[in-house]
């Protein structure tokens, strides 16, 4: 068995690697199958060099940032490291997990996604005649991709001695009254996307979505009822609200239901007598609710999931340090969502 991690030479050209990422470069490098049963099986590649040169990035004897640039080898690790921090920001509680049906990575710089006919009924048919038929193609138009980052500004004098538990928590804190964190930054950006494409499609043919307008100004359960009777071959099983239309909402007599406050004591998200987990999301418009079958309704499209400039890390050059992530959505069925608005006065 080659268990070699403390013999790798690790090089920044593994950051160049065409089509992989270096995470999965030193995977290949340094097999995890190789080391099942044995006590470093629960880590991966990236892991076993953290402990090979004995940098621990949590728990209460985290290392030093510094430690990291003990030399030419680890300091390759940083940028690994960094990157692993910021998609663990944008990840947590993050509200696309909620909403995305599927993630597609992608490799080339022009994607389309599929579309299917309109009819997909499964008609009686007579015997010898044709079955009725469901096409599948590609939409007439590409997936746009944008890219989001930020610009990383810090000292490496300055932060050399932080311990790496404090300096990853900077990194990956997504609180509101932090909204400069490069994860929660480019989080909140890519919900941004994902909602515009929710309203009004994504711009291939057939994409926007069905559109409702409430009878009064003000929100009625009725309503509600509406918007979940509009859902004949899906499941309303997700609303997407800002706080305010969430608050009227919540203002309904229907949630005096005391189980519905007793589903949110127990598992902290916000449902609905109708059974839709509510989702908030500032990026929605005042009085506009968002519903969708979460099964079926987006697709995130990923060209890189988080990029840094990896050169300037490793040489401690964090004063302008690029961080950025490249992604799109698409809608899948545009009959998953439906969009009701407050009448205006």
């Amino acid at each position: 068995m080659n268990n070699n991690y403390k013999e790798l030479n690790i090089q920044k050209s593994l950051y160049r690697g065409c089509g992989e990422s270096f995470a999965e470069r030193l995977e290949k490098m340094d097999p995890t199958e190789n080391y099942r049963g044995t006590e470093l099986g629960h880590l991966d590649a990236f892991q076993r060099q953290l402990k090979r040169f004995d940098i621990q990035v949590g728990g209460s004897h985290s290392s030093a940032l510094e430690k990291f640039f003990q030399n030419g080898q680890s300091a390759v690790l940083f940028p690994e490291y960094l990157m692993r921090a910021i998609r663990q920001g944008m990840e947590e509680n993050d509200p696309l997990s909620s909403i995305v049906a599927a993630r597609t990575l992608i490799s080339a710089t022009d994607y389309r996604g599929l579309t299917t006919n309109d009819d997909l009924e499964a008609d009686v048919t007579n015997e010898a005649a044709a079955l009725s038929t469901t096409t599948i193609s590609l939409k007439d138009k590409t997936t746009a991709l944008k890219k989001r980052g930020r610009m990383l500004r810090a000292s490496y004098e300055a932060i050399k001695f932080q311990r790496l538990d404090l300096f990853t928590l900077a990194l990956r804190r997504r609180s509101p009254a932090h909204p400069r964190r490069p994860s929660s930054e480019i989080a909140r950006c890519q919900m941004k996307d994902a909602v515009d494409v929710l309203v009004n499609g994504d711009g291939s043919t057939g994409s926007a979505p069905a559109k409702l307008t409430t009878a009064a100004t003000t929100l009625a359960y009725s309503d509600l009822l509406t918007l979940w009777s509009k859902f004949t071959a899906y499941q309303m099983n997700t609303l997407l609200v800002n706080a305010k239309t969430a608050a009227a909402i919540l203002g309904l007599s229907a949630f005096s239901d005391p189980t519905t406050g007793l589903h949110f004591q127990n598992t902290g998200k916000l449902g609905t007598p109708l059974g839709a987990e509510m989702i908030l999301c500032d990026a929605v418009a005042d009085g506009t609710i968002i519903a969708l079958d979460r099964r079926y309704a987006l697709e995130m499209v990923v060209g890189d999931a988080v990029t840094v400039d990896a050169d300037r890390l490793i040489d401690c050059q964090l004063e302008r340090a690029a961080v950025s992530s490249t992604a799109g959505f698409s809608m899948i069925f545009p009959d998953a969502v439906k969009v009701m608005t407050l009448k205006t006065a």
